[in-house]
């Protein structure tokens, strides 16, 4: 699950802590519609720290509801214990050394059995707050959600199951390092752009490298969105289908051509509308699908899905954000809306809480994005579908 992906903005629409020497962000000018995509200033990060008390938020709801928090706060320090983790460190002027003793520093108060306003008083006085700068350099995130699909699977084809997920391509190369995908690596040593969507389909490259197979081809496109899913084998038994890696294209939506040739109305876009047509018109998935270039590869992992630090993601507890800006592993706070299910019915509810910043995708750019992971199965996926609101990102740094 290296590669989350925002489930219904991506599906619809497409969905700073300055480093010493690197240029300021610079005043912008007013922009009518929002562009979560917009990118910063080159060498620019998405956090700038918060000098003004009266500009950092009250933690004390979010430290009312601290369930599954201590485990995600020790999966990132998993990650950051590894000596690979250090070279995303510094992050400007925050050392590797410094987000672990911040991390820490939160998880003894978690067991310090102090009240969540007491606990609210310590960090004020022991952590810096960083805001992220926002898309629009105001601090305006937008938060989308994203979930873990589970679908019927086989190992073996037959009738019914014969859409195949696809192990990693032994071409397919990266980074040792970053892993950023280089491309596919050719008989004669050179390395070249891994090909898209439609020429993987249509030319049958990766047959014999099939992982499982579906009953459903749009099924294994949702998975490829979500970059993991867990499978329900035909002896009952589940496991997980875990992000292999992408041939290094970058996502394209489909939902905007759907909506654009009359397929899908706007208002009524979601993604159970999507699976409806598809099912009605299964003739129709290559067609769509295949306009959007990037293509995941799988593996079977143990357990539950993991995030791109490769530590299990938890549901509120996990985020996924553009690395390349933000701090791997760090310890953040959202204040936006979330969808809760009350009576039966989904309602968008305010939500202030403690996250740890675990995860990315292809569709999460720029300061402007903030994506939250909503769970496993077909509850989490309609609470993920209903994740669209704006709201504020901060992070947490011991003071120096």
């Amino acid at each position: 699950m290296n590669a989350r992906f925002v489930l219904l903005l991506m599906l619809l629409t497409s969905l700073v802590l300055l480093p010493t020497g690197c240029k300021k962000v610079e005043e912008i000018e007013e922009v009518v519609a929002p562009d979560y995509a917009r990118p910063l200033p080159e060498g620019a990060l998405a956090l700038v720290k918060i000098t003004n008390p009266a500009e950092i938020p009250d933690f004390t709801l979010g430290l009312a509801d601290t369930v599954n928090l201590q485990e995600a706060a020790m999966n990132s320090l998993d990650y950051l214990s590894k000596p690979s983790s250090q070279m995303f460190y510094p992050y400007g002027d925050i050392t590797h050394e410094e987000v672990v003793a911040s991390i820490e520093s939160f998880v003894e108060l978690l067991d310090s059995g102090k009240s969540p306003s007491e606990m609210n008083t310590i960090i004020r006085e022991k952590f810096d707050v960083y805001t992220s700068v926002g898309w629009d350099y105001r601090g305006t995130v937008l938060f989308t959600g994203y979930y873990t699909p589970i679908f019927d699977a086989s190992t073996t084809k037959t009738a019914k199951f014969r859409y195949p997920l696809y192990k990693r391509p032994a071409d397919l190369v990266s980074d040792e390092k970053t892993g950023e995908i280089l491309g596919r690596k050719l008989a004669n040593g050179t390395t070249v752009k891994y090909p898209d969507r439609a020429v993987i389909e249509k030319s049958g490259m990766l047959k014999g490298t099939e992982l499982v197979w579906f009953s459903d081809p749009f099924e294994v496109y949702i998975a490829q969105v979500q970059g993991s899913a867990r499978l329900r084998m035909p002896d009952g038994k589940l496991v997980t289908a875990g992000y292999g890696g992408n041939n290094g294209h970058e996502y394209v939506s489909i939902g905007k051509k759907l909506i654009e040739d009359g397929k899908v109305g706007k208002d009524g876009l979601s993604l159970q509308a999507m699976i409806d047509f598809f099912k009605k018109n299964p003739s129709l998935v290559d067609q769509y699908v295949n306009l959007n270039p990037r293509f995941v590869f799988f593996r079977f992992d143990e357990g539950m899905p993991r995030g791109s630090i490769n530590e299990p993601v938890i549901a509120r507890r996990t985020i996924a954000t553009d690395k390349e800006i933000y701090p791997r592993a760090g310890l953040a706070f959202m204040v936006t809306s979330l969808p809760k299910e009350v009576g039966g019915q989904i309602q968008e509810m305010p939500y202030t809480g403690f996250a740890m910043d675990q995860d990315t995708g292809g569709a999460i750019r720029a300061a402007g994005r903030c994506d939250v992971y909503m769970g496993v199965g077909d509850k989490a996926g309609s609470l993920a579908g209903h994740t669209y609101q704006e709201g504020r990102l901060y992070y947490l740094f011991l003071k120096k």
